[in-house]
């Protein structure tokens, strides 16, 4: 553990957490926590799914549900079942909730501009442009990276999108073979899924050969993260998994279409091979030589 980074992490969240409010138990001068104030601004004028709530918030189910009991005493918020779906729960906001969210809104407001009106022009750029930063990097260290089934709902979805991405940029387009799941199911592989507050954000697998080179396939990361890295933390997990796997070798291909994967094999170290399949899609094949390390198991 580095010390001087945690003890900066530390101090950051004292100075925030006071500097926002969120110690006080009347956040934004209303009669209820920061808490109960953030999950009524969520909820919003539209309303929302309660699971899609926990989700979007990362609350424990119990917790979430003492937190709308509370909303719906004060006469700010009802629960109830969805039209056309008994089993889907709606919280909606009352008359009453929609005045307290426009008023949580205009103090929002101002509790920004009270934080940005004692600086100069300068200091103020300097610290927005540093919030947007810490914002990016802190949904960066919120995706989680795990073994998933490729049957799996959320490794389907990425499916569905990394095929729908490729058959939009291909010339002559793209369709996605899934009859060879199972070799990406272990012991013949691993499929990797990347989540950001329950959502499917990003994908990868590799197949692993005994007689030879491991290789990477299917690795797709959403729109709404790119440029967090997750890319290359799904591309460095599949490598740990090959070498794990006794493979000293793993190798990809890919399509000139495709100039930010491209950018990132290079980087990553990898080194254009000559064309080792017969697929129709790819331009590029790479190869990377792998180092073995203990603590991942296929």
């Amino acid at each position: 553990m580095e010390r001087e980074l945690v003890d900066v992490v530390r101090g950051f969240n004292r100075t925030v957490t006071q500097r926002v409010g969120a110690l006080d138990d009347k956040f934004l001068a209303r009669d209820r926590p920061l808490a109960q104030s953030r999950l009524l601004w969520e909820i919003g004028p539209a309303g929302a799914e309660v699971a899609a709530l926990r989700n979007r918030l990362d609350l424990d189910a119990g917790y979430l549900s003492r937190l709308l009991r509370t909303l719906e005493g004060a006469g700010l918020v009802t629960v109830t079942p969805a039209e056309g779906d008994g089993r889907v729960r709606m919280a909606r906001l009352t008359e009453a909730g929609r005045a307290e969210w426009a008023l949580l809104d205009r103090r929002s407001d101002e509790l920004a501009w009270s934080m940005l009106a004692p600086l100069t022009v300068g200091q103020r750029d300097r610290l927005t442009t540093a919030m947007n930063e810490v914002q990016r990097l802190l949904m960066a260290s919120m995706v989680t990276v795990e073994v998933c089934s490729p049957a799996d709902p959320r490794a389907r979805a990425c499916l569905r999108a990394y095929a729908g991405e490729l058959a939009e940029r291909f010339e002559s387009g793209f369709t996605l073979d899934t009859d060879d799941d199972q070799q990406f199911v272990p012991p013949a592989g691993v499929f990797l899924v990347a989540t950001l507050a329950s959502e499917a954000v990003g994908c990868g697998s590799v197949r692993f050969d005994p007689d030879g080179p491991a290789e990477i396939k299917r690795l797709w990361v959403s729109g709404t993260v790119r440029g967090l890295g997750v890319g290359r933390r799904l591309l460095t997990e599949l490598e740990r998994h090959a070498a794990a796997a006794g493979a000293d070798c793993v190798r990809l291909d890919s399509s000139r279409a495709l100039t930010e994967a491209i950018r990132l094999y290079r980087s990553a170290g990898y080194e254009e091979i000559p064309r080792y399949n017969t697929s129709p899609y790819p331009d590029h094949w790479f190869a990377k030589q792998l180092h073995h390390s203990p603590g991942v198991s296929p």
